[in-house]
């Protein structure tokens, strides 16, 4: 077994060094090939420092990052290997407390470098395994992938799918997302700290479920007693069942898709809270939010990535900001203002100076309760910050 190995030019490998998992392009001085070598995208290789000594092992992509290294060691990228990251992966989350757990049966079981496989995205609904491949190395590694997973889990998977369609951009590439074992009806119910969801991996966004906010919408069964509380870009309605739940006086869910608004109401449909509480409505938030005489006691903004490139860094901050404005110009006095941002391009600083920005603007005095984040299934390696796309604030709003 031989991989092509791609040699760094000479002291541009201080960061594998410092086990951060990318190689970019620009760091590269040459590729060596045998004679019946071909590099292609996707392909395993091997990286070595310009004095041609292995460093790792990944998957090449003509891309900036051009190397997503899975190993420091110079290994083969098979079955085993899968298997043995999958299988440190699941231990991680059964001491987390996922495995068997009543009360919450999803959960992500892999989460790109922070579990050592950078470009693959594994998310657990009960017996139903959902993958993501976001690198087109981690969609050639599916088959073995797929085979780890019913080893890992002792054959008691129902199913496995791939929901790859949309996360791999590599043109020359069609494809259709599939069962790669087994086979299971959806929508599918889950079960979320004692409440009960249904969601669509099939037709629904990403792998059918936001797992990321499970801790944040427990958090904010803290604040919805008795509140009236607006929840903007719900897709399923997740901070809506939460505050129903807690006992809000009132809940208006927001989404500009008409797909979202329906799974909300039949995630609300699921418990016995009352519905005359909740009304939800297909609109844009923003302009939800420019339009309603209402005032909230508390209120969710959940956007998409406003920037997937740091190219559009600024364009998306100013979209932060005036969402975050208009919001607290609509809340009560005493209100809590839940806010996020899941764009990886943004970090937590430039997060909280848009907030900031955005309180100085709509001339209310603003205090941080909660600095919020992803899940503890949702790991950060230390060597890779860029995992760390999820931020958010809890907000006192005078």
């Amino acid at each position: 077994m031989s991989y092509p190995i791609v040699i760094l030019k000479p002291k541009r490998d201080a960061s594998i060094q410092r086990k951060h998992p990318w190689v970019f392009s620009g760091a590269i001085q040459k590729i060596s090939l045998s004679e019946e070598q071909e590099l292609q995208e996707g392909e395993p290789v091997w990286v070595a420092n310009s004095k041609e000594q292995i460093l790792g092992t990944g998957h090449f992509s003509e891309a900036s990052i051009a190397v997503r290294l899975l190993s420091f060691q110079q290994t083969e990228l098979n079955l085993e290997f899968f298997q043995a990251k999958l299988n440190k992966a699941f231990e991680v989350r059964k001491s987390l407390g996922f495995i068997n757990d009543s009360s919450t049966n999803a959960y992500r079981l892999v989460h790109g470098e922070g579990d050592g496989l950078g470009g693959l995205v594994i998310d657990i609904f009960k017996d139903v395994a959902v993958i993501q491949a976001h690198s087109v190395g981690m969609l050639n590694a599916l088959s073995e992938i797929s085979s780890a997973l019913q080893k890992v889990y002792k054959n008691e998977l129902k199913a496995i799918y791939n929901k790859s369609e949309k996360s791999i951009h590599a043109q020359e590439i069609e494809l259709k997302n599939s069962y790669l074992f087994g086979e299971a009806n959806t929508p599918y119910l889950i079960t979320e700290n004692q409440l009960t969801f249904e969601l669509d991996w099939v037709n629904g966004q990403k792998t059918g479920f936001y797992l990321d906010q499970r801790v944040n919408r427990k958090l904010l069964s803290q604040y919805a007693e008795g509140k009236k509380v607006l929840n903007t870009f719900c897709y399923s309605g997740g901070f809506s069942v939460y505050a129903l739940n807690a006992g809000a006086k009132l809940v208006h869910s927001v989404d500009s898709s008409e797909e979202a608004i329906k799974l909300t109401e039949e995630n609300v449909k699921l418990h016995s809270t009352p519905k005359k509480n909740h009304q939800s409505f297909v609109a844009d938030s923003l302009k939800y939010l420019n339009e309603t005489e209402e005032k909230y006691d508390l209120i969710i903004l959940d956007p998409p990535a406003y920037a997937k490139h740091p190219r559009v860094k600024h364009k998306a901050v100013q979209a932060y900001r005036r969402l975050n404005e208009k919001a607290m110009r609509n809340i009560e006095s005493g209100g809590i203002l839940f806010t996020f941002s899941c764009s990886q391009a943004i970090d937590r600083k430039l997060f909280e100076d848009t907030i900031r920005a955005a309180a100085i603007d709509a001339r209310r005095e603003v205090k941080i309760l909660h600095h919020l984040s992803q899940p503890a299934d949702h790991p950060v390696n230390v060597f890779h910050p860029e995992g760390e796309y999820l931020k958010g604030l809890a907000l006192l709003i005078n």
